[in-house]
Formats: structure tokens, sequence, C-alpha cells
């Protein structure tokens, strides 16, 4: 039993190195990957398949990874509009990156293990939509809150509301939100089934 815990200790971490690794890895890539002035993001898939498949904190934790990476882009200006929202405020840019990710991957755990005992396939594609949602809402919502007079500059004399829905985030939205429901579940699936194995 304590041979079998020590497995199960040893593959969790494992997973969650390599699930951390690929979220830097894709986060790093999907910077250059632009439609509007923020990028498209990669890296909520790991996100999802963490807390699908290692919990709630895994989920917190990914995400955290994620909006440090996101954090660290904005400053070095690797990411054109968050080294704009860095420069405007650098501590309230870095608590909205850092939380906006961690609250993901956290609400993309509770979601999952919320359906999980009923269909867990369902409950893959339900987190692999609120991690995005909360994402993108929290994004979005901060920057109306502290950033008002920036998005404002952006929309370029347009309503900012609509500026935010069609311009900012509405193309970007979509794409992460179809890249993870039609991803996460197979690979959650594939990744399943190998802790299955183990």
């Amino acid at each position: 039993m304590i041979n079998q815990n020590k497995k199960l200790d040893t593959y969790r971490l494992t997973s969650l190195g390599i699930l951390t690794a690929i979220i830097i890895v894709l986060q790093i890539f999907s910077t250059f990957v632009k439609f509007g002035p923020f990028s498209i993001t990669l890296a909520l898939i790991p996100i999802v398949i963490g807390a699908a498949i290692f919990g709630v904190a895994a989920g917190a934790y990914l995400g955290a990874v994620f909006g440090v990476v996101v954090l660290l882009m904005c400053i070095f200006g690797a990411d054109v509009g968050g080294a704009m929202v860095w420069n405007a405020s650098p501590l309230i840019c870095a608590i909205l990156v850092i939380l906006k990710g961690a609250l993901a991957g956290f609400e993309a755990g509770v979601h999952y293990r919320a359906l999980a005992q009923t269909n867990r396939i369902v409950a893959t594609v339900v987190a692999a939509l609120i991690c995005p949602i909360v994402n993108t809402g929290i994004f979005v919502l901060g920057m109306m809150i502290f950033f008002k007079d920036t998005l404002k500059t952006w929309a370029g004399g347009s309503d900012v509301l609509y500026y935010i829905i069609f311009g900012l985030t509405g193309v970007n939205f979509l794409i992460e939100v179809g890249t993870n429901m039609l991803l996460c579940p197979v690979v959650a699936k594939i990744m399943d089934a190998v802790k299955k194995n183990k």
C-alpha cells in the first residue's frame, strides 16, 4: 500500500511537472499568435486537464503558473497589449493576470468535480468551457475597473463595450473556447487511461 501511494505521488508530481512545462512552452509560443492586441491562450488546455485529473488545487496551481508566464510576457514587452497594462499599473497587472489564471484553473476543477460522478466527458467539456470564461471574464472585468482609460484609448473613439466584445476579446475568446472544448476531453481521456494503467 505504501509502495502504491509512492507510485501515485510520483505519477502526480511527474504529470504536474510535465503540464507545467507544457503551459510555459504553449504560453510563450501563443504570445506571438495574435488576433487583435492580445494573444490566443492555448495554455488553458493543460490547465483543464490538470484540474480534471488531479483536482482543484492542481488546477489553481497550473492556472497560477500560466498567470506568471503571462506576467513575464507583459514585463518583457513580448505581449504588447499586456506591456501597456503593465506600464499603466504594474501591481494591478500582476494581481490581475495571476488571479485570473489561478481562478480559471480552480473553477475548472470545481466544475469537473461536481459533474464527474455523472459523466466524465460532460464534466471535462464543462470544465473546458468554464476555464476560458473565467479567464476572459476576470480579465475584462479588471480592465473595465482598473484600466478604463487604456480601454478608451484602444477603442479609438468607438464604444468601449463594443470594442471589448468585437475587438479585444471576441475572436480570441471563441478560438480559446473552441480549442478547449475539442481537445480537452480527448487528452483527458488519454491521460485518465494512462493513470488507470499505473
